[in-house]
Formats: structure tokens, sequence, C-alpha cells
């Protein structure tokens, strides 16, 4: 867990970032490309990215290059995502390219002590030499690579995430925003605790929070290792755009019927649901809700079990066979993976 612990000024000096960050995006999409983790939100995108890579030996040369600085589980530098809120990658580059020697070469040495890192990292930061500029190359192909065929739906995802989260500032304030950060962190003042997948506290002492919404991050929200920096949250969107072949040709409406795909589609996208919770999403009577997920469950796409007062619904792996349409990319919504980001 991570114990973010905040002052009154902390709490007068919280922002959330308005666009994408482009570098946070990138290394978490590294990350997505290797864990398998959300197979409706990612599954044709990475099914897109091997088939370039195929025919693109750059593209699978830079990506290399990435993987081998952001493993998806553990530590990962924190040069590569540097503090840059306006001018985009050009500028985060620009950032990268100037880490003082002495801070690469630390961070090198603590992600080497994990894993065993090639020769050619060493020659990152040395006068004369192109380790850093041959690196930012193979970071700019890697964006075009995992970025840009998802860069509309990166741009959707966070905007009606950070209006969604500005609604919930302007009616209750600092403490409601933090409130609605859950599941992810849980307010206890003056303390915000974070599912993390090591314990650390970090300690504002007056600088504030930068909220930082992602569409590659998934499920647990990330932060920078190093507390002297500027302190960041990032944290996955609540609401992806479903990145399915069958729900982009519509041939799942055309199959059950538009209200009960929006419910299965609805179940998926959540990992699990009450049926008042479905009923209110998709905009329907909690008894037509009730009926919609009955049919389904009977025909084997969704298992319902009973926590506390409520019904829970989930979707089988039937069911995401039939949102997906990739077999071999399938898991169970939640299924834990490890990663950091």
């Amino acid at each position: 867990m991570l114990r973010i612990h905040f002052t009154a000024h902390d709490l007068q000096n919280i922002r959330l970032a308005r666009r994408p960050d482009p570098m946070w995006e990138l290394i978490c999409a590294a990350c997505r490309l290797v864990t398998q983790q959300g197979p409706l939100e990612f599954g044709a995108w990475r099914r897109s990215v091997r088939e370039r890579v195929t025919t693109d030996p750059a593209a699978g040369h830079a990506l290399h290059t990435l993987r081998t600085l952001v493993p998806p589980v553990g530590y990962i530098p924190d040069f590569l995502t540097p503090s840059v809120l306006e001018g985009g990658l050009p500028a985060a580059f620009e950032e990268i390219r100037a880490t003082p020697v002495g801070r690469l070469r630390h961070e090198l040495e603590r992600l080497a002590v994990a894993r065993p890192l090639p020769p050619w990292t060493t020659a990152l930061g040395r006068p004369g030499a192109n380790g850093m500029r041959s690196l930012v190359k193979a970071l700019e192909i890697s964006a075009r690579t995992l970025l840009e065929p998802r860069s509309a739906h990166i741009r959707r995802a966070v905007r009606d995430e950070v209006d969604m989260r500005s609604r919930i500032l302007l009616d209750g304030g600092v403490l409601a925003l933090l409130e609605s950060l859950r599941p992810l962190a849980r307010w206890r003042a003056p303390v915000l605790e974070v599912e993390y997948p090591t314990h650390r506290d970090l300690r504002l002492e007056g600088r504030g929070l930068l909220l930082v919404p992602s569409y590659f991050c998934w499920r647990r929200p990330t932060a920078l290792a190093d507390p002297a920096l500027g302190p960041v949250l990032v944290y996955p969107v609540g609401e992806r755009p479903l990145d399915s072949i069958a729900l982009n040709d519509n041939g799942l409406d055309r199959l059950l019927g538009r209200t009960r795909a929006s419910v299965l589609s609805e179940v998926a996208r959540r990992g699990s649901r009450t049926t008042s919770e479905v009923a209110t999403a998709v905009g329907i009577a909690l008894p037509s809700a009730s009926y919609q997920l009955g049919v389904l469950r009977d025909g084997g796409l969704l298992a319902s079990r009973r926590d506390g007062q409520y019904v829970r619904h989930s979707v089988t792996h039937t069911g995401l066979r039939l949102l997906d349409g990739e077999e071999g990319e399938l898991r169970q919504p939640g299924q834990p993976v490890g990663g950091t980001t």
C-alpha cells in the first residue's frame, strides 16, 4: 500500500492533469503489451502491434529497447517519466536527454539490482557516446507503434475522466474528489491510502499532488519511485472505449439485441456489477435488468454470486470469447497478473 500524507497546504494544491501524459502512457502501454491484461480493452490493440512488429524490424528493435528499461513488474526508472505539463512528447524527450549523469547512473543501478542490463545501458549519459540519442529514438519509434493506433481512444478516455472528476470537484470540493478515487484509493484524513504492490509512505510536505488519469494504466495507480521528485499519482481512467472487433462491427448487437449486448458489455467493462448498477449504467428499469441478466446467465455468458445483500454478476470465459473473438487473448476481468503500472 502507498500512503500519501497530506498537510492542509497540500489539500489546497491538488491538481488534475487535463491531457494524457505521453510518457506515462508509453510506459504503461509497454507493460500492457507484455502482461496480457485487459483483453477486452487492449486485445485488438495488442494484435495490431504484433502484426506491425512482424513487418517493421525498426519497431521491434525499439520495443525491445523499451522493454529492457521497463519491466512488467517492479522498479521502473523515474527519468523515463519526466514532469512535463506542456509540449507533449518532444518536450518530454528533451527532458530525458538532459537527465543528469549522476541521476541516470543511480536509477540504472537500482534497476540492475532486479534484472541484468545489457552493455549498451552503460553508454547512456557518457560524454561523446550516442547511447542517450539512440534511446530517445527508440522511445520515439515505440510511441508511434504503441500510442498512435489508439491516440483517439486515449484522448477521449482522459477527456471524459477529467470532465467527471472536475464535476465532482465543483459539486463537492477537494475531499469529495479524494473520496471519488475509491476503490483505487481510500481517503482517511490526512492520508490517502492507495492500492500498491509495495508498502511505502510519501509525505507531500506542502508540494501538493498531481493526479494523472491514464488510459493504459490498469487496475491500480502508480507513482514515481523517488519521493524527492514532484509528487504524481497516475491512475486508470474509469471508462475506456471497448477495443473489440465484434463490438465495432455491431455483430454483438445483431446477435443478442442492443439492450442485452449493452448489459453484457457493461458487466465486462467493470469486471463485476450488481443488478441495480447495471440498470443505472444501461438506463433500463430494474426488472428489465434482472431479466436480461438472467437470460445471459442461462446462456452461459454470465455467472452470478451472492455478496451480502447483493447479487454480483461477472462475465464467463464464453462471454469474453463472444465479446473479443480471440480465445488466446482472454482471461477473466481482474485475474491478477504482475506489474506496477
